[in-house]
C-alpha cells in the first residue's frame, strides 16, 4: 500500500459559504453535554474515592481499578467505537451510548462491593467509548470552516475543563449528604437531556466509503494496553516480577500485531500511517501527557485534602476551583494567541507550566499547605487548557472530514490512555512509597495492619478503632508516609512535562 502523506490545507478549509450558523453552534452545546458529563465523572470519582475506600474497606490496588477500569475499557474501545460511528453513523452510535451509560450509571450508584463497582466501571467504559469519538467526529463534519472549528474544539476542550470544575463542587455537595453512589447519578439527567435534544439538534454524518468492521484488531487493541497497566500495578504492589515481564510481552506482541494487520488491510480499523506525520503524532502525544499531569495530580491531591487536611468533598471542590476555571479560560485565550504564534511555541510554554506545578509541589516538601496545592493547581490547569485545545484541533485538521471519527477516536484514546497511566503510574509510586515509609504503631492485630498498609483510607478507619495515642501514632506515620509519596510523584510528573515540552517543540515544527 502507498505511504500516507499529510492532506493539503485545501481539502480541509472551505468558502465562507461553509461558515457555521446558529443551528450548528446549537448542535455544539447539545454535544457538549456527554463532554461534560464525562468530565464530571471522572472528577467526581478521584473527589469519592475516600469516601469509598472507607465504606468498602479494600486494597489500594482494587481502589486503583475503581478509577482504571473505566478509562481502560474505554481507551482500548474507542478507535474500534470511532470506526462504527464513521460506518453506522456517529449520532446514532452516541444515542445508544447515552442510553447505555445512563443504565449503568444507575447500576454503579448501588454497587454492593468494590467489585461490582468495578464491574460497573467496565460498562461505563463500553457505552462512554460510543460516547467521545461522536462528538469530536460530529464536530469537525459540523464546522467546515478553519476558524469556527478551532473555537469549537476550544469549547470542546473546555467543557472538559468546566466538567471538572462542576464535579468536584456538585459531587461535594451531594457527598455532603448522601452516599457516596449519588456521584454516578448525575449523568442520568444530563443523558435524558441529551437523548431528547440531539435528533432535533445534531445531524446525522457517516463516512461513505467505510471499511469493514475488524473485530480481531479490537481484540488487539484491548490486549495490548490492558497487560501494560496490570504490570505496572503488579510491580508497585510488589508483586511477581516475572509476571509483571511477562504481561509486558504479551502487551508489547498484541501491539505489534495490531499495527502489522492495520498496514496489511485496504481500510484499517486505524491509519497507523497517519503516525509519520510528525505534528500529528506529537500532537497525540501532547494530549495524553497533558491528561497524564491533570489526572495524576488530581489523584494525590484530592486524598491529601480530605484525608490529610480534613476537609470535606465540596470543601476540597471549591479549594481547586480557581486552578479548573483556568483551565477552562486558558483553552479559550489560546485561539486567538495561537494564530500568531506558532504552536511548536504556545504548546511547549504551556507543557512547563505543568511541569513547574509539579515541581512547585515536590520543592515545598512535605505537609503541602492549600495555598501550597492551590497555586500549583492554578499553573497546572492553565497548561493543560492551553495545551489539549492545540493539540485536538492539529488531531483533527491532518485527516479528511470522512475520517473524523478515526481520528477522534485517536484523540480520545490518547486522552484516555494518559488517565489510565496517570493513575496506574503515578498512584501505583504514591502507593509503593506510602506503603515503604509507613510504620505501624504496636498494638495492632494483623488485619488491622494489613488494611492499614493497604491505603490511606485504610489507615484514617483503623485509627479510628484504635485507642486515642496509638490511633493518632498510626495517622501521624500514615500522612508522612503518603506526603513521601506525593514529593517523588511530584518530581517524576515535573521531569515527565518537561521531556513532553521538547518532545512538542521538536514535532509540532512545520516540515
Amino acid at each position: 500500500m502507498t505511504q500516507y502523506t499529510q492532506p493539503s490545507t485545501q481539502e480541509f478549509v472551505t468558502a465562507t459559504a461553509a461558515r457555521a450558523g446558529r443551528r450548528e453552534w446549537m448542535a455544539l452545546a447539545a454535544l457538549m453535554l456527554p463532554v461534560l458529563l464525562v468530565a464530571v465523572d471522572n472528577t467526581v470519582l478521584s473527589f469519592a474515592m475516600p469516601e469509598i475506600s472507607l465504606a468498602f474497606n479494600t486494597s489500594g490496588t482494587t481502589l486503583l481499578w475503581i478509577i482504571d477500569s473505566y478509562p481502560l475499557v474505554l481507551a482500548g474501545l474507542l478507535v474500534a467505537m470511532g470506526s462504527f460511528g464513521d460506518r453506522f453513523g456517529r449520532r446514532r452510535l452516541l444515542m445508544i451510548g447515552a442510553t447505555g451509560f445512563a443504565v449503568i450509571s444507575v447500576v454503579a450508584a448501588f454497587a454492593p462491593t468494590a467489585e461490582f463497582l468495578v464491574a460497573a466501571r467496565v460498562g461505563l467504559g463500553v457505552f462512554g467509548a460510543m460516547l467521545m469519538p461522536s462528538t469530536l467526529s460530529l464536530i469537525r463534519n459540523i464546522f467546515l470552516d478553519r476558524n469556527q472549528r478551532r473555537v469549537a474544539i476550544a469549547v470542546w476542550a473546555a467543557g472538559f475543563s468546566a466538567g471538572a470544575a462542576l464535579g468536584p463542587l456538585v459531587g461535594g455537595a451531594l457527598l455532603e449528604h448522601f452516599w457516596w453512589g449519588s456521584v454516578f447519578l448525575l449523568a442520568v439527567p444530563v443523558l435524558l437531556v441529551l437523548l431528547a435534544v440531539t435528533p432535533l439538534l445534531v445531524p446525522e454524518s457517516s463516512d461513505p466509503n467505510p471499511g469493514r468492521v475488524d473485530y480481531l484488531s479490537i481484540v488487539l487493541s484491548i490486549s495490548t494496553m490492558l497487560p501494560i497497566v496490570f504490570a505496572i500495578k503488579t510491580l508497585a504492589k510488589g508483586g511477581s516480577t516475572a509476571l509483571a515481564v511477562t504481561a509486558v510481552v504479551v502487551g508489547l506482541v498484541a501491539g505489534t500485531v495490531f499495527v502489522r494487520r492495520q498496514l496489511k488491510r485496504e481500510n484499517p480499523m486505524l491509519d497507523v500511517r497517519l503516525f509519520a506525520v510528525r505534528p500529528f503524532t506529537g500532537a497525540v502525544l501532547v494530549n495524553l501527557l497533558a491528561i497524564f499531569a491533570l489526572v495524576g495530580f488530581l489523584y494525590f491531591v484530592s486524598q491529601h485534602l480530605q484525608l490529610v487536611l480534613g476537609y470535606s468533598p465540596l470543601e476540597a471542590g471549591v479549594i481547586l476551583l480557581p486552578g479548573l476555571v483556568m483551565t477552562i479560560v486558558a483553552g479559550l485565550v489560546v485561539v486567538p494567541i495561537v494564530r500568531r504564534v506558532p504552536p511548536h511555541v504556545v504548546v511547549p510554554a504551556a507543557l512547563l507550566l505543568s511541569a513547574g506545578a509539579y515541581a512547585f509541589v515536590a520543592l515545598t516538601g512535605q505537609n503541602g499547605s492549600v495555598a501550597t496545592l492551590l497555586t500549583a493547581f492554578v499553573l497546572l490547569g492553565t497548561g493543560v487548557g492551553a495545551s489539549e485545545t492545540v493539540s485536538n484541533d492539529l488531531i483533527l485538521s491532518s485527516v479528511p472530514a470522512p475520517k473524523a471519527g478515526a481520528a477522534s477516536a485517536v484523540s480520545e484514546t490518547a486522552y484516555e490512555v494518559g488517565s489510565v497511566f496517570g493513575t496506574a503510574l503515578l498512584g501505583s509510586i504514591l502507593l509503593a512509597s506510602y506503603q515503604q515509609h509507613l510504620a505501624l504503631p504496636t498494638g495492632l492485630s494483623t488485619e488491622q495492619g494489613t488494611t492499614a498498609t493497604e491505603t490511606l483510607g485504610g489507615a484514617v478507619n483503623v485509627a479510628s478503632e484504635l485507642p486515642a495515642q496509638t490511633g493518632s501514632l498510626l495517622l501521624d506515620s500514615a500522612f508522612h508516609a503518603f506526603d513521601s509519596g506525593v514529593v517523588l510523584t511530584s518530581g517524576i510528573g515535573a521531569a515527565v512535562m518537561v521531556a513532553a515540552a521538547g518532545l512538542a517543540f521538536w514535532s509540532l515544527r512545520k516540515i
